[in-house]
């Protein structure tokens, strides 16, 4: 797939992503609209994971790919609104991210939902 095909299948999916994001927290971010795997460009997956990562401003509410792509996030909050947030994507229906770390930007971030929570 050419760089362009992927962007603009990516940033279809992100979207969609983005306006759940938007209906959870009333604020969603675009993030990743492509995934670089073994030297080539795809767009990020069609399935929506969700988790909670620190952040240098404070915790935000991903969605995420079935690798681990971010797609859409909340603004950063508090960690206790940030966990709200996960917690109303999950009632919508978006199982969490099983995995423990998330690529967001240029960064792999450790998913901490699970700390929190427990």
């Amino acid at each position: 797939m050419q760089y362009f095909q992927a962007v603009q299948q990516g940033k279809q999916r992100a979207s969609k992503s983005q306006m759940k994001m938007f209906e959870a927290s009333g604020f969603g971010m675009l993030t990743l609209t492509t995934k670089k795997i073994d030297g080539k460009f795809h767009p990020v997956g069609e399935e929506e994971f969700t988790a909670v990562i620190n952040s240098p401003d404070g915790y935000v509410a991903i969605i995420a790919d079935k690798d681990g792509f971010t797609k859409a996030q909340s603004k950063a909050v508090k960690m206790e609104e940030a966990l709200l947030i996960y917690e109303k994507l999950r009632e919508s229906g978006i199982p969490e991210y099983p995995e423990k770390q998330i690529q967001i930007w240029s960064e792999t971030r450790p998913t901490i939902q699970n700390e929190i929570s427990e």
